[in-house]
């Protein structure tokens, strides 16, 4: 019998034109192309990025720096202070970049085709997904493996709720929090409160949102 992933693969071939190499291939989807899905080199990149995350996500209870130096070898780039609870999942890794003092709580996932920026003080609720890929709308295109890629950005002092859905080309601007179960199909501007399905803002953040929590810590606070 023959196996209708290895029709699928050489059809897009022959579809998508000349084979690349996985650089090449990097390029093309961060330009926001249509690209060939099915490749080896890609499939290949998935699978180190699994076995990756495994090693990471099963070295829960370990030192800090043991823990950061697998997250190094998946990630572009991380800041200090980064931390995925179990099981964290990301479809290639090598286009995340996030900044100093991220949390994400359990189960989030990142497809990081186009291409994923987090910055600094980022909080994650359980859940959270990043889909920065969309499979052809054309189904014979889809079938044959056809996708294109946006990037997501994702300001400083953010914070994402639980089970929140980011789609591709979204920005969400420096300490807006979004609302548990929303789906983001627009950007989202700075220092608003915005949720539903699909997300949109409800009220910006004002002064008076403020307590009096950080004083009452004394000098043991200190933002940077």
């Amino acid at each position: 019998m023959i196996c209708i992933k290895t029709v699928l693969y050489h059809v897009a071939y022959m579809i998508w034109g000349n084979i690349m190499d996985l650089e090449q291939q990097k390029q093309l989807i961060l330009s926001g192309k249509m690209y060939n899905d099915l490749t080896s080199e890609l499939i290949q990149a998935r699978q180190k990025a699994v076995l990756l995350t495994n090693e990471y996500n099963n070295s829960f209870g370990q030192q800090a720096e043991q823990r950061e130096a697998i997250l190094k070898k998946l990630l572009k780039s991380m800041g200090e202070d980064v931390y995925f609870e179990p099981n964290f999942r990301c479809e290639f890794g090598y286009n995340i970049t996030i900044g100093n003092h991220f949390y994400a709580n359990f189960d989030c996932v990142m497809l990081d085709g186009g291409g994923i920026e987090i910055g600094d003080n980022v909080l994650f609720g359980p859940r959270v997904g990043i889909y920065t890929s969309n499979h052809a709308i054309d189904f014979e295109e889809r079938i044959a493996g056809g996708c294109y890629a946006k990037k997501v950005t994702i300001g400083n002092n953010v914070w994402i709720g639980g089970g929140v859905h980011i789609n591709q080309g979204i920005s969400i601007g420096d300490n807006t929090i979004i609302g548990s179960g929303s789906v983001i199909t627009k950007s989202i501007p700075a220092n608003v409160i915005a949720a539903g399905v699909p997300c949109k803002v409800i009220r910006k953040i004002t002064e008076k949102d403020k307590t009096a929590f950080c004083q009452s810590l004394g000098g043991q606070y200190d933002i940077k």
